[in-house]
């Protein structure tokens, strides 16, 4: 299906590289695997069936996930790209917030959704082989996501990526066939897109705090406009730059019960989904897309040359790291000032992430190739088939950990502490993760998704070898 559960023969040995001097984006040949006798009916795979390099890159994303929303469980939304409003002002707390904005921030959910698209030219490809249909039964797994993504969202934590990844996949399937040229030239106008949505945003806010600022204390009952204005940025000044006193109800609206927690958390998962969803969802789509070419160029799957992704990682990274370092530097140099944050550094930090997240991906993939690291890459590949059951664990321990109704750690640690709490999740995913797949065909969260989407429970037990 996506990026949370690929669907593809299992290749041992990758095709033939492309002869020196190839077009960069220009498709590798590949010879089609042994198939085994075509199925009736669409079937959920089996473990001989995957691709272990995708699995591998899975894995990295879903890892590298965490690096960016244990902020998210731990402060309230206006310090994720704030440090002075999440550990404090001091240098080593904001050059943990500087790592962190280079190599995580938006960049492995950028390469998370890449594979998300990724994923659905792997099944389309696996049914074209057998010569079956899979649309509904696809559209039965993206409407069963979007369930999961609701409850998630609405019972577990506000920031859920699954809902935008369902709404996307929706729409996602007719591309399937599209060229991999065209879907990369779309996904990129998506993404440029998308990102100038910050430059436009934060000049409107600029605008209405200004607005309100000049005319608070002296709105006539007869000028609803302007009241209107103080009133709106009251609502978004909470969010994006609130008050020490505003701030601290946000820290105590998650240091309640589960139920004390449950109607801000439901605001909070409104509010996304009703004003940041619509802005960036096109966004999101774009990278499916770019994953999509990719996929079909064989990029994601480690079959390209060593050339290839040397060169994949030079162009990548030499586009994406000096805006993302100058994005950076500039928030960091305005002190995190919301207005010139999104005008400037956060729109140039959001026009780097794919290509940052593409170079990661050209990274992976070179280890994978090489063969190094066999120990390491095997249990990332295991973490990636168990992507969704790895990514509700994250949010379920995260909120465990910080919110009221657990060890109430919230708006507590700094974030090099946090990074301490991020290695040690890293470290349980990457050890349980092989140990539950040595025993069972799919994670419990992959278990109850097959078997909502084929209509009947699926086999749970790993066959004996």
């Amino acid at each position: 299906m996506t990026t949370l559960d690929s669907t593809d023969p299992d290749r041992s040995e990758a095709p033939g590289d492309p002869p020196p001097g190839a077009d960069l984006l220009a498709p590798v040949a590949q010879s089609p695997p042994s198939e085994p006798p075509a199925p009736s009916r669409a079937e959920p795979v089996g473990k001989a069936e995957r691709l272990a390099a995708v699995d591998v890159l899975r894995g990295v994303a879903l890892l590298g996930i965490l690096a960016m929303n244990i902020v998210s469980f731990a402060w309230p939304f206006s310090g994720y790209d704030n440090p002075d409003l999440s550990g404090g002002p001091g240098m080593v707390n904001r050059s943990a917030w500087m790592m962190n904005h280079l190599l995580f921030s938006g960049k492995m959910m950028s390469l998370f959704s890449m594979l998300f698209g990724a994923g659905l030219v792997l099944m389309a490809d696996r049914a074209d082989r057998r010569g079956v249909s899979f649309a509904w039964v696809y559209y039965r797994r993206i409407l069963w996501l979007l369930v999961i993504g609701l409850i998630h969202a609405y019972f577990i934590w506000s920031g859920d990526i699954l809902v935008a990844y369902a709404l996307c996949g929706l729409v996602l399937f007719v591309f399937r066939s599209t060229s991999p040229r065209r879907l990369f030239v779309l996904g990129v106008v998506l993404i440029v897109g998308s990102s100038l949505v910050f430059p436009v945003m934060g000049l409107g806010l600029g605008a209405v705090r200004a607005m309100a600022e000049t005319t608070s204390e002296s709105i006539s009952t007869s000028d609803s406009g302007r009241a209107a204005m103080a009133e709106a940025w009251q609502e978004m000044g909470a969010f994006f730059e609130p008050t020490e006193e505003q701030y601290a109800e946000q820290l105590a609206a998650y240091r309640g019960s589960y139920w004390e927690v449950f109607p801000h958390r439901a605001q909070e998962s409104i509010g996304f989904q009703a004003f940041f969803l619509p802005l960036f969802i096109w966004g999101i789509a774009g990278r499916m897309m770019v994953g999509m070419a990719f996929m079909k160029w064989g990029a994601f799957a480690a079959e390209r040359s060593t050339r290839f992704y040397l060169v994949m990682a030079s162009i990548a990274y030499g586009i994406g790291l000096p805006l993302t370092i100058v994005g950076g530097l500039d928030l960091w140099a305005t002190n995190f000032e919301v207005v010139r944050g999104t005008v400037f550094g956060a729109a140039l930090a959001m026009l780097g992430m794919v290509p940052v997240a593409l170079g990661h991906a050209a990274v992976v993939m070179l280890v994978v190739k090489s063969g190094a690291l066999p120990r390491l890459t095997a249990r990332l590949a295991a973490v990636g088939r168990m992507a969704l059951t790895n990514y509700l664990t994250q949010s379920i321990v995260g909120t465990l950990l910080f919110y009221g109704y657990g060890l109430g750690l919230y708006g507590k640690l700094d974030r090099p502490q946090l990074w301490l709490i991020v290695l040690a999740i890293w470290a349980l995913q990457l050890w349980y993760s092989p140990i539950w797949l040595a025993r069972f065909r799919f994670g419990p969260a992959e278990w109850i998704w097959r078997s909502l989407t084929y209509l009947k429970f699926q086999p749970m037990r790993a066959a004996k070898t």
